[in-house]
């Protein structure tokens, strides 16, 4: 078995077409699809269904793709440490976020390690925080930038606290609050409110304010990227309440200062066990140590 009929079998797998997965490994389709009908062979089961319109895994092609991901990571690492070895950084770097991070200035420290790191390969990832927590700690991504309640810490890995917030409330400009200096978790809780999927760590935060206030309120809408909640605050259908570093971002809204606001934390995180050397100097340029703080 050869990495490089991993690659084919993950690449297929990833683009649900033959005739793409050769053209992001930049062969040819025919040979493509000779080894991986020489590696079905070798291990004495289809990997994929083929029909005229689809392509999709077979249960032995689903069992066999996280090990198959897995070696291709392993041999990626060994690869990037011989390079780290004689000075070079070499390899992956994967970095997750949450829509509304901002302690830090990814896109800029994205910017200063291609220019210091160019033969790195960067994925950039964004999702829930949770989730974003679990991809780090399996390995599936380097560097994580969360948001948690402060009731919360990240688990299973190693962290490193940012920045503390508070949340404030968002409204439409002709909204009756919009004029308001500031407002209370009471007065807002008669409101009809846009958030986050109600589980997510983005949604506990508010959650957690308003029950701890004894107030219950209604959460119309549900979407799960920040800067959606915008486009139903604008028109007036909903209120919401975002960290005050983040909402000023925004247009087409009014933010307010809230007084009983809910806290919030933002953490860099990182596999506390397998940290690559490309993960050690992009934290390196946000002035992050990375030593094993695991939580």
């Amino acid at each position: 078995m050869e990495l490089q009929q991993m690659r084919y079998v993950v690449a297929v797998a990833e683009t649900n077409s033959f005739t793409r997965a050769a053209e992001r490994c930049l062969v040819v389709q025919s040979a493509l699809s000779h080894q991986i009908a020489r590696l079905e062979r070798e291990l004495g089961a289809r990997l994929f269904e083929r029909t005229s319109r689809r392509v999709r895994l077979t249960p032995a092609g689903a069992a066999f793709l996280p090990a198959a991901r897995q070696c291709l990571d392993a041999a990626e690492r060994a690869a990037a440490e011989v390079a780290a070895a004689v000075g070079e950084v070499r390899g992956r770097l994967a970095v997750g976020l949450i829509p509304t991070v901002a302690a830090v200035d990814i896109p800029g420290a994205l910017r200063d390690f291609r220019q210091l790191y160019p033969h790195v390969r960067i994925r950039l990832r964004v999702g829930a925080s949770e989730d974003l927590a679990e991809q780090v700690e399996q390995g599936a991504i380097d560097v994580a930038f969360l948001g948690l309640p402060t009731t919360a810490r990240p688990q299973g890995v190693a962290a490193q606290e940012l920045a503390r917030d508070r949340l404030i409330a968002v409204v439409a400009p002709d909204h009756p609050l919009a004029d308001e200096p500031a407002v209370d978790l009471r007065r807002l809780s008669s409101e009809v409110f846009v958030d986050l999927p109600a589980g997510t760590a983005g949604r506990a935060q508010s959650d957690q304010a308003f029950a701890a206030a004894g107030l219950d309120r209604d959460v119309a809408f549900e979407v799960t990227t920040a800067d959606y909640i915008a486009r139903l605050v604008g028109p007036g259908l909903a209120v919401a309440m975002l960290p005050s570093a983040y909402a000023p971002q925004l247009a087409g809204v009014v933010t307010i200062e809230v007084a009983d606001a809910p806290a919030r934390v933002e953490y860099a995180i990182w596999n506390h066990v397998s940290r690559t050397p490309a993960a050690t100097a992009f934290l390196a340029i946000l002035g992050i140590t990375a030593q094993n703080s695991r939580g």
